[in-house]
């Protein structure tokens, strides 16, 4: 695979058409597809799970703190509103995966690519730019995350041994440490197609920990008999009117990241079997997966929010909203931690492939990046080593900790990624190529409405930007570095 998949069947649009169709009779053969790769087996279940694997982050837990801030009508409403957003704008980059024909056309086998042969010039570069940069912030914003959790179970076990009279403060260096060793070894497994189960691990692991919250979140309103909250959210006093407008920003932007997965919509479609067409296949599963997640928020942001009403905590189950039963709350965070190792996985891909087959362009003869060695795994197929592989990821790994370590209050800083990211990946670059792709008139009906679209996400990304970054200055207030602690 390393040699071949390094970089050499890669065909880039300028490179021509007939190269790709050449190579096969037009429908693959029995072993490889119409590109002269090996036969891709994704389904539609294995696609829904990359999707809520990326999807239904530790963000969920988040959205209470987010509908507190909007109230019971704006918060579900914004939700909704996010939710279709990202399925419509979803459906047109599936339909960029091929070039021309929506059977036969040329593959686009990265998000880049797509917007290579549909819009060209610079626009490749400042995508390319945007998506790498997201990618690299997320994977520190779930070592933060998946070290929150590690150490709420930790002062929970020792709140509970305590009676609670211990403060149990902790510091978060060696939690992050703990899931960057972790992700060393996971990040060996080399590509997306042999990703498959830990993504359904993954899944299965959002679903558990979202499932405690939104359980917890029930229990403590039949235990206090009444739903907590109000119309327009938390009210100007308990915060002040300034500091309501940020928040509000804050939680537009958070809802809009919560459902966000375009940057590696391409490549997880490029898993996919055909036929039935992949970009069928894709629709299914964005349809699959965005209403499950959609299902997902609101019962934990609306359950949430009626628990603790203006009080709900930033993270449901870390923030210590609730205290008992603690070993529930165990489990729930310790599932938050295995499903981060599969996210980070999911998200490290892209950006993993990339850089691999950059480097195999640059240096086809270089054994070091080229080459693949056979390990032996008794019972197993023989594992194949890349030298080059091995090496860049761990360093990869190693950086993403030291700075997760360095900036412990990334989430406001992956809450700006997340808002500078959202725009062009999620809305523009789809948008702009389906215009392109399918013709479309300028001033057009259809025109005008994906155009209106587009714009009002900006003034939204815009909102939620300026939110994240009062939220910043805050932070780096009270901030040394190396040193945080709960």
């Amino acid at each position: 695979m390393g040699e071949n998949g390094a970089g050499k069947n890669h065909l880039h649009s300028n490179q021509g058409f007939d190269l790709s169709i050449d190579m096969l009779p037009q429908g693959g053969s029995k072993c490889f597809d119409d590109d002269g790769r090996l036969k891709r087996t994704g389904t539609v279940w294995t696609a829904s799970a990359h999707i809520i694997t990326a999807v239904i982050g530790s963000g969920v837990l988040s959205l209470a703190y987010a509908t507190a801030q909007l109230g019971w009508i704006a918060g579900p409403a914004v939700m909704f509103l996010f939710s279709f957003v990202t399925y419509y704008t979803s459906t047109l980059l599936a339909a960029c995966y091929r070039s021309g024909d929506p059977v036969n056309g040329q593959r686009n086998y990265t998000y880049m690519d797509a917007v290579r042969s549909n819009l060209g010039g610079v626009k490749v570069k400042i995508c390319g730019w945007v998506q790498y940069l997201n990618l690299f912030g997320v994977a520190i914003g779930y070592t933060v995350a998946a070290s929150i959790s590690m150490m709420a179970i930790k002062r929970s076990n020792c709140f509970h041994a305590s009676g609670g009279k211990n403060p149990c403060h902790l510091n978060s260096n060696p939690y992050m440490i703990a899931f960057g060793i972790a992700e060393i070894i996971f990040s060996q497994i080399p590509d997306f197609d042999q990703l498959w189960w830990l993504s359904i691990v993954a899944a299965v692991m959002s679903f558990t920990y979202s499932t405690i919250g939104l359980g917890l979140g029930i229990a403590k309103v039949a235990e206090t008999g009444k739903i907590r909250g109000s119309l327009t959210g938390i009210s100007v006093g308990t915060v002040t009117q300034t500091q309501k407008i940020w928040r509000s920003f804050q939680a537009l932007g958070d809802m809009a990241f919560a459902y966000s997965y375009s940057l590696i919509l391409i490549e997880i479609q490029d898993t996919l079997k055909a036929p039935p067409s992949e970009s069928n296949t894709m629709k299914k599963a964005t349809l699959l997966s965005v209403g499950v997640t959609t299902l997902f928020y609101m019962l934990c942001g609306c359950m949430g929010y009626a628990a603790f009403g203006d009080l709900s905590p930033g993270n449901l189950l870390t923030g210590f909203g609730f205290y008992n039963p603690f070993w529930l709350l165990d489990i729930a965070n310790a599932a938050i931690v295995i499903h981060l190792v599969g996210a980070y996985q999911v998200y490290c891909q892209p950006l993993f492939a990339f850089i691999e087959k950059t480097a195999a362009e640059k240096f086809p003869d270089s054994e070091f990046i080229t080459k693949d060695v056979k390990i032996p795994i008794p019972g197993f197929r023989p594992y194949n080593l890349n030298l080059f592989r091995l090496v860049w990821r761990t360093l990869f790994v190693i950086i993403t900790t030291l700075i997760s370590m360095l900036l412990p209050f990334f989430n406001d800083i992956v809450g700006l990624l997340g808002a500078l990211g959202f725009w062009p990946l999620t809305v523009y670059f789809p948008v702009e190529m389906y215009i392109s792709q399918k013709k479309i008139p300028k001033w057009s009906t259809r025109w005008l409405c994906l155009q209106i679209l587009s714009i009002a996400c900006f003034i939204i990304t815009i909102a939620a930007a300026a939110g994240s970054i009062a939220g910043v200055m805050l932070d780096l207030k009270s901030y040394k570095p190396f040193s945080t602690g709960y």
